[in-house]
């Protein structure tokens, strides 16, 4: 291990350490994210899923910092893009439920969504799983692909202005990038290898936990997509 890998993992503990040893840090968490929704799904975002993008320049080149990366322009894309997924938890949250219940689906709550905020791990509740996983599918089978592919888009651009932050305010050939994608990586295995055998039974897992770390915990599993994202990249390469 090199001593930037120990510094990254330090970095890691300082943010989330703190939570579990210090209640009253954890009760104004809390409070923040119920009061502020998508402000902290902004911060966690560019924050958490911009470690994960590092991780995956670690993985690619053997450090976490590069010259035209962009740390910058990705943290604020990346907290846009937060907003964007705390939109479809509520979106999918509500919905996918309601829609297991039209199909004849027994709730003892109402509304149906009320289900996924029981804790699963007391009850053991068939229809709550159920519930998770019908959100998770939905989800990612209607909203993942196009978050995949426009975070792609935006990553491209960002690389094509050499990271620059002034990239945020230049349009996006959205055309030129799409024609030039490789679709073969992007579709075959960032869509559907990574969503049907990695993201479907994470945020099936996710949408067990309590609501408010669910944000938390997809913005953690940010950093598993930086991952992908790099070995995305390496396979794109080869090809």
């Amino acid at each position: 291990m090199k001593r930037s890998d120990a510094f990254f993992v330090l970095f890691l503990l300082l943010i989330f350490v703190p939570f579990f040893i210090s209640d009253n840090l954890y009760n104004s968490y809390k409070d923040f994210n119920s009061n502020f929704p998508f402000l902290i799904s902004f911060i966690k975002f560019a924050i958490l899923a911009t470690l994960g993008e590092l991780l995956g320049l670690r993985i690619r080149h053997g450090k976490y910092f590069e010259k035209g990366f962009g740390i910058i322009p990705r943290a604020v894309v990346w907290g846009i893009l937060g907003i964007s997924i705390k939109m479809a938890f509520i979106i999918f949250g509500e919905g996918a439920p309601r829609m297991l219940q039209v199909m004849g689906v027994h709730f003892s709550v109402n509304p149906p969504s009320a289900i996924l905020k029981q804790d699963f791990f007391t009850t053991l509740s068939g229809v709550q799983l159920l519930s998770a996983f019908a959100v998770s599918v939905s989800m990612n089978v209607f909203f993942a692909p196009i978050f995949m592919t426009f975070h792609k888009i935006t990553d491209t651009h960002i690389l094509a202005n050499n990271g620059s932050w002034k990239c945020l305010f230049k349009p996006i050939p959205f055309a030129k990038i799409l024609k030039g994608l490789n679709w073969k990586v992007q579709w075959n295995f960032v869509i559907m290898k990574t969503i049907p055998f990695f993201w479907i039974p994470a945020q099936t897992i996710n949408f067990l936990l309590p609501p408010e770390v669910r944000i938390l915990v997809a913005a953690l599993l940010g950093i598993v997509l930086g991952v992908i994202l790099s070995i995305a990249s390496m396979k794109s390469r080869e090809d």
